[in-house]
């Protein structure tokens, strides 16, 4: 086999989990950690369904990746933060693939400012897009999983988000991330006795190319485990957690930050 693509080791089947059928939705799919998310759903077996907001020339060519992978793909473009516009995403998804199995709430947006001077238009469309978008595709999505009693959702918070420290400069974003975690929890209580799982990630620094390799060098000495974790580490996770080897764990968070912002 060849060289696994995100984890930088030897690739071989018997080392993926078995996602053979499965409908999986990933937002935020089109770069960064949501392509290597969408490519390694892929290579376990599941079909995919690429989402950003506009869609594009980058969207396209992941999902042209994972029909090269031989597993049905999509591309459905759509705003998280506008119910009707999650709503009719997931329609058109039902449509195409007759179910959803699997959720990847990874698509996020933090944009900075101290908090008394925060733009209320960027301060709404940070919130729209990491909690109320997490919110939206969850409930969107549940119906289908409820119906075949068997489901995976998977949020996205980040490191430090349940110490629920002062953040001056991105309190909007650590705000959504420490709702995402009470989301998270409270669709688990839910949804258990449904066969569904609902569970967190907050990853601190991964190298995913939205940052240039200087800062990152920088960063590096402040992490215990010396090293920042690139895609493979975080999509590993996510494998893991849609697994049926974690179908008893429900309701956690998974820190992935070499210790960092413990």
């Amino acid at each position: 086999m060849g060289t696994g693509f995100f984890t930088g080791r030897e690739w071989r089947q018997e080392d993926m989990y078995d996602l053979s059928g499965r409908v999986a939705l990933v937002t935020g799919s089109s770069t960064g950690l949501g392509k290597a998310f969408a490519l390694d759903l892929a290579r376990a077996g599941a079909h995919v369904v690429v989402n950003n907001r506009k869609g594009g020339a980058s969207a396209e060519a992941v999902v042209k990746e994972i029909e090269n992978l031989g597993r049905g793909a999509a591309l459905v473009p759509c705003d998280i933060g506008d119910p009707e516009s999650v709503a009719k995403m997931v329609n058109a998804i039902l449509s195409r693939f007759g179910k959803i199995d699997i959720l990847i709430n990874n698509a996020g947006v933090s944009i900075d400012g101290t908090t008394v001077k925060y733009d209320p238009e960027a301060w709404d469309r940070v919130l729209k897009t990491n909690i109320y978008g997490t919110f939206h595709c969850s409930k969107y999505c549940l119906p289908s999983m409820m119906e075949q009693k068997w489901g995976r959702i998977v949020n996205f918070s980040i490191a430090k988000a349940d110490q629920l420290v002062g953040q001056p400069f991105i309190t909007a974003h650590y705000i959504a991330k420490v709702g995402v975690l009470i989301l998270t929890r409270s669709l688990a209580k839910i949804l258990a006795p449904h066969g569904i799982t609902a569970n967190s990630i907050s990853p601190g620094f991964i190298e995913s190319g939205s940052m240039p390799q200087e800062e990152f060098a920088q960063l590096t000495k402040n992490i215990p485990a010396g090293y920042i974790g690139n895609p493979g580490d975080a999509a590993s996770v996510v494998l893991y957690l849609l697994s049926e080897e974690a179908r008893y764990v429900n309701g956690t968070n998974i820190h992935l930050s070499g210790a960092w912002g413990i």
